[in-house]
């Protein structure tokens, strides 16, 4: 159907179009301008006409044949089932959604420029198929990246281009999870991960988060396969792994013939003031897959992410991503490694820094002047987002639902969480808007949060 007061084309083009006689497209107009279904406007030309303003309205019935379908299977059944997403909101906010980087001052023109650049000189034969792991250029640049900035040495060939980290996950749950293959993750955890997980049909055993991070003793499965960690910032609580403890990690997993899923998402904003060695660099045994991302350093429409893989790990994880998602656009691979080897990225990253502190400074005086003892703040976390506690009777789930109405955004704490006690509070992201949005924000915040109460009788 189309729109209210859509421009229909000129009769003479159409007629040359439909290859008809112009005067059977003036007759049909005329017609359809008896009928009311649409205006006329001298030297303007034909629009189409609201519903209310036609003179014959009817609707047309269809009925649906049920049960001459085939079943969707079962893995679609899971993933169905699993859908338990904590960002599905509104894309009309941004404030205050957890995991998003400073998005205004990401420079947009020198990405333009090199685009253009990529685009004016860009040859006819590289617009063909491209490599499943990733153009070489880029997975070079990452590899020095990764030297200077995590001390990790690694082979450009083991770096594979992806979408992003749950791209990754999809990739490496594909081709090791059998049905009810045991896995590890941490408790809380990253919500898509653990969806991601369950609808592979793994069975799931869940960690608890200590001072050191993953506790290892707290689990006892038969036959784990992998171990999903959040080492450098866990997420959400942004406990910090210590060194003994990825010792430890390193050595269960030898013992138990286990996979290590390092998800380094945030590295550069956790490790920036004080590095902690990751575990890939501590792996001796060839039992860590590392996972990057670019989404959360520049913006996440980029789609860019990345994942370092053991040697044998490499051809059975590009045979499964070869015959599904193929590779990730070329032309963005070149711009992003231009960029990185043009030093933006170094720059950009070290504005990016700067600016998340000053913001999350702002948001935890202007929040604590708002809402005094109402929410109390976790300021330990050094990634995105911050952790506000809620006071008992206030339900997390509940509040953010009420918030998101309002058109603010911040996740419920429990749903970290894969069972348990489960944690009461909200997780929100403190930089991907300026400081006056901040404060205005935080204002209405507070507004929202006394009606939510006495709505609820709190």
């Amino acid at each position: 159907m189309l729109a209210n007061d859509f421009k229909l084309p000129p009769t003479r083009i159409l007629a040359k179009d439909l290859d008809i006689s112009r005067s059977t497209v003036i007759k049909a107009y005329d017609l359809l301008l008896l009928e009311k279904y649409i205006t006329s406007s001298q030297g303007s030309g034909y629009y189409v006409s609201s519903a209310k303003n036609k003179k014959i309205k009817y609707t047309i019935r269809v009925t649906q044949q049920k049960g001459k379908y085939p079943k969707v299977s079962k893995r679609s059944q899971a993933f169905n089932k699993n859908f338990h997403i904590v960002n599905n909101t509104s894309e009309r906010s941004i404030a205050f959604r957890p995991g998003l980087p400073p998005l205004d001052i990401f420079p947009i023109n020198q990405w333009k420029n090199l685009s253009n650049n990529y685009w004016k000189s860009v040859r006819s034969s590289e617009l063909t198929y491209s490599m499943t792991t990733g153009i070489e250029s880029l997975r070079y640049n990452i590899a020095n990246y990764l030297k200077i900035y995590r001390n990790i040495d690694c082979d450009a060939s083991q770096i594979i281009i992806t979408t992003g980290s749950l791209h990754s996950l999809y990739l490496i749950g594909s081709s090791l999870i059998d049905k009810n293959d045991e896995v590890i993750l941490e408790n809380p955890v990253y919500p898509h991960a653990y969806n991601l997980f369950k609808s592979l049909t793994a069975k799931i055993h869940s960690a608890t988060i200590d001072e050191e991070g993953i506790n290892m003793t707290s689990v006892s499965p038969a036959k784990p396969k992998l171990v999903y960690t959040t080492p450098s910032n866990q997420y959400p609580t942004g406990i910090k792994m210590s060194i003994k403890r990825r010792l430890e990690v390193l050595k269960w997993a030898d013992n138990k013939n286990a996979i290590i899923i390092e998800d380094d998402y945030d590295h550069e904003f956790s490790n920036w003031e004080n590095p902690v060695a990751s575990m890939l660099s501590l792996d001796s045994q060839n039992r860590v897959i590392y996972l990057g991302t670019f989404n959360k350093l520049l913006h996440p429409s980029i789609r860019m992410g990345y994942m370092i893989v053991p040697h044998y790990l490499i051809e059975p994880i590009s045979a499964i991503y070869q015959q599904s998602s193929r590779f990730v656009a070329p032309a963005q691979q070149r711009i992003l490694s231009s960029f990185i080897e043009k030093d933006y990225l170094n720059k950009h990253l070290r504005n990016v820094i700067e600016v998340s502190i000053e913001r999350k400074k702002i948001f935890q005086d202007v929040f604590l002047s708002n809402f005094n003892d109402e929410i109390s703040l976790d300021s330990n976390n050094t990634g995105l987002h911050i952790i506000g506690s809620l006071k008992e009777g206030v339900k997390d789930q509940q509040l953010a639902s009420y918030l998101a109405n309002k058109g603010l955004i911040a996740h419920p704490l429990s749903n970290y969480f894969i069972n348990g006690s489960k944690e009461n509070g909200l997780v929100m992201g403190y930089c991907s808007v300026n400081n006056k949005v901040i404060k205005d924000t935080i204002k209405k915040m507070k507004e929202f949060y006394t009606e939510f109460l006495v709505e609820n009788n709190q």
